[in-house]
């Protein structure tokens, strides 16, 4: 059973697809396709490290406080280990 983030995964994923089948290589393609590029990374992150994901999302969304940025700093470690738990050997 499909959950509604991985069909929105699916949906980032087919219209990256659509965008490269239609757009010839080079420059212009790599412009149009950024933004879905990056929404499809972001999903497929967060898929896969949900928790960690939505940690480095809140806590490093603006600058603020020593300690805020410590805690960012943080999140972006977990996830980090989250992926590469992920990752092939």
């Amino acid at each position: 059973m499909s959950t509604k983030e991985e069909e929105k995964c699916d949906e980032l994923h087919r219209a990256l697809l659509e965008c490269h089948r239609r757009i010839p290589p080079g420059l212009g393609r790599n412009s149009a396709c950024r933004h879905l590029n990056h929404a499809f990374a972001v999903c497929l992150v967060s898929l896969a490290c949900p928790e960690q994901s939505e940690a480095v999302r809140t806590l490093c969304s603006s600058a603020g406080t020593a300690l805020k940025r410590r805690q960012c700093q943080q999140a972006q470690i977990s996830l980090s280990l989250c992926l590469d738990s992920h990752s092939e050997p």
